[in-house]
C-alpha cells in the first residue's frame, strides 16, 4: 500500500509541476498581468510554484517509499511531512469540490485517506518490554531478604 501512496504523490508532483509551468507559459506568452503586477514576475512565479509544489510532493512520495522498502515506521521529519501532505490534500479536495467539480473531489478524499491509512498503518511501534533481571529466587524465600544479594557470600580470595 505504500508503494501505491509514493506512486500516487509522484505523479501528483510531476503533474502539478507540469501544470503550473505551463500556465506561466501562458501567462508569459498572453502578456497577463494580474493587479498590475508584471507579466514576467507571473510567469516566474507561477513556474517556481510549481518546482517548488511538484519537489513537495516528490519528497512526500519519497517518504512513502522509504516506509514501503523498509517497512517501518518513518522518522519524526517523514511523519511531519506526509501530515502535512494529509492537510494539503484535505484543502485541496475542499476546493476542488467547489471549483473543479466530484471527480477531483473525490481523487484528493482517496489520497488523503490513503496517507492517513498510511500513517496509521506504520504507526510507531513501542521498543521491546526491559525485562528485570532475576537471580533466582523472590522476595521472602530462604536465604533472601528481599535485596537481591546472593544467598551466600562469594569465597575470599586466597594468595598463593
Amino acid at each position: 500500500m505504500a508503494s501505491i501512496v509514493a506512486l500516487l504523490l509522484f505523479a501528483e508532483g510531476f503533474g502539478i509541476a507540469l501544470l503550473n509551468w505551463a500556465l506561466g507559459v501562458m501567462a508569459d506568452a498572453q502578456n497577463m498581468s494580474m493587479a498590475g503586477i508584471d507579466p514576467d514576475v507571473m510567469s516566474t512565479s507561477s513556474k517556481v510554484g510549481g518546482i517548488v509544489f511538484g519537489l513537495y510532493f516528490a519528497a512526500c512520495g519519497l517518504v512513502a517509499l522509504l516506509i514501503a522498502v523498509r517497512n517501518r515506521a518513518p522518522g519524526l521529519f517523514g511523519r511531519i511531512l506526509l501530515i502535512s501532505a494529509a492537510v494539503v490534500h484535505g484543502l485541496l479536495g475542499a476546493f476542488a469540490w467547489g471549483l473543479l467539480g466530484r471527480p477531483q473531489f473525490v481523487y484528493m478524499v482517496v489520497v488523503l485517506g490513503l496517507i492517513v491509512l498510511l500513517l496509521m498503518t506504520y504507526d510507531a511501534q513501542p521498543g521491546p518490554a526491559v525485562e528485570e533481571p532475576r537471580d533466582g529466587g523472590g522476595p521472602g524465600e530462604p536465604g533472601d531478604d528481599g535485596d537481591g544479594s546472593p544467598v551466600t557470600p562469594p569465597a575470599a580470595p586466597t594468595v598463593p
